[in-house]
């Protein structure tokens, strides 16, 4: 009967040794999710910063490229009846340090 008492120790031993294996190996692989997760967000933020540096560069390549609209030098001729929205008045400015002598 001597014999009985360590078998049973043995098998609760072996017992305890497969669990913390188990414990263990479902740490690792947590850890490799977690560090795989982790490289795929990495991976997809450097896929948009270059899709975004791409989209800069072309349209700021775009816009030095076109042509600046240029402002016409003289108005169009208008006749004496035509009442435009795009005519603007004009305003004389005149400073307050130039004095007018009076005759």
């Amino acid at each position: 009967m001597t014999t009985a008492a360590p078998l049973a120790n043995n098998t609760q031993l072996s017992v305890n040794v497969t669990t913390k294996s188990q414990e263990q190996s479902l740490y690792q692989s947590s850890g490799a999710i977690v560090a795989a997760i982790v490289v795929g967000v990495i991976i997809v933020f450097t896929v948009v910063l270059l899709i975004l540096k791409t989209y800069n560069r072309r349209m700021r390549v775009k816009r030095e490229l076109e042509p600046k609209p240029s402002k016409p030098a003289m108005p169009p001729a208008l006749g004496p009846n035509s009442h435009s929205l795009a005519q603007h008045p004009t305003v004389t400015f005149i400073p307050v340090d130039i004095h007018v002598q009076n005759r």
